[in-house]
């Protein structure tokens, strides 16, 4: 999907920006894992990530299949002096360019939407997770409020948008994750819904 990367990253900074601290402290609460390696999946600017690695002891890889969106997030990790915690990283997450076993933590907001084969992809994160370890791909808003925010927000800079959402939270998509998962062999997850959006949790058991 081509995308406008200056304008995306405007709207990730402007209207997003209070959303990826949350999700993170979410994620952390959740994962229950402060160390080792994360993974941020599509991860643009790397706000999530960058956030993450603020809240744990986590190293963190932006992983993105933009060299533009890299750019802008390498200018986020050393506008913020991250560099020792925090890197780039160029792949697609079809074909991630990491060992099996390597990544205690994957985490994705909103490119899940857009990848072309959700099977290779899931089956991509599984692989590279270690025992024990765990992801969470989905594209939630924090909060009610955080949502109803930026739902107002972003009306005011495209009509269509809250239709495009709901979308992306559907029970198509719900029914669809799950197959897909299923049909993957990947033995635990999970696919949850609420008011503020849809998550894939994948879990590794230890050996």
């Amino acid at each position: 999907m081509e995308i406008d990367v200056p304008e995306f990253d405007k709207i990730a900074r402007e209207v997003f920006a209070p959303v990826y601290p949350v999700i993170a402290e979410q994620i952390k609460h959740k994962a229950g894992i402060t160390r080792g390696t994360c993974l941020d999946i599509g991860c643009g600017g790397g706000y999530l990530g960058i956030a993450m690695a603020g809240l744990t002891e986590l190293h963190v890889y932006l992983f993105d299949n933009s060299q533009e969106m890299l750019k802008i997030a390498a200018q986020n990790i050393a506008s913020r002096g991250m560099e020792a915690k925090v890197q780039t990283l160029y792949g697609d997450v079809h074909q991630i360019p990491l060992d099996n076993g390597s990544i205690d933590l994957a985490i994705s907001r909103g490119s899940v939407f857009f990848w072309e084969d959700h099977h290779k992809a899931f089956k991509e994160i599984y692989r590279v997770l270690k025992p024990g370890g765990a992801a969470f791909i989905g594209g939630g808003f924090g909060t009610p409020k955080l949502k109803k925010q930026i739902f107002c927000e972003m009306q005011k800079r495209d009509i269509e948008w809250r239709e495009r959402t709901k979308n992306h939270n559907s029970d198509s998509n719900l029914m669809r994750y799950r197959d897909v998962l299923q049909q993957s062999g990947i033995p635990t997850f999970d696919v949850t819904r609420n008011e503020t959006g849809l998550w894939v949790t994948i879990r590794r058991k230890n050996l």
